[in-house]
């Protein structure tokens, strides 16, 4: 049956756009990689994003909502924020000041990823964050071919 079952994983997530949903997105987070090496930095990602989401597009909306969809290889980790657009700009890293309040989050997505990637427009933005490879766990090996001892134990 191995043949059949493909090494990749993909999960997805929609969720209505109450500040609440974060914290359900972030312990979701958490589920599906809850063996990975990986699965905290995922969480803080993933709330990073949805909150960026609810805050700055019409997914924070009494009628919005937001996708999370999760990619999971044995090599690595891709997580993806989609908003329904209606945001005044596109998602983008900003340079903020020390006594700034907001301005770091997308920043912080950046160094914790190995890769980020914004792609949309006004009908809705996905940020896509691939996970540096060696924080997901190895591909699984085979197990080894276990014969019974020939030796008698007394």
């Amino acid at each position: 049956m191995d043949e059949y079952t493909s090494r990749r994983r993909i999960w997805e997530l929609t969720c209505p756009g109450l500040p609440e949903e974060v914290s359900r997105v972030r312990r979701w987070t958490r589920d599906v990689l809850g063996d990975s090496t990986c699965a905290e930095a995922a969480a803080l990602i993933v709330s990073e994003l949805s909150t960026n989401a609810l805050l700055h597009s019409a997914s924070g909306t009494a009628s919005g909502s937001m996708r999370i969809s999760l990619f999971r290889t044995s090599g690595s980790v891709v997580l993806a924020v989609t908003d329904v657009g209606g945001g005044a700009t596109k998602p983008h890293e900003v340079a903020a000041a020390d006594g700034d309040a907001h301005g770091r989050g997308l920043t912080l997505v950046s160094a914790l990823g190995r890769r980020m990637e914004v792609s949309g427009d006004d009908e809705g933005y996905t940020v896509m964050v691939e996970l540096d490879p060696g924080m997901a766990e190895p591909e699984p090996q085979p197990a080894a071919s276990v014969r019974p001892s020939t030796r008698e134990r007394h």
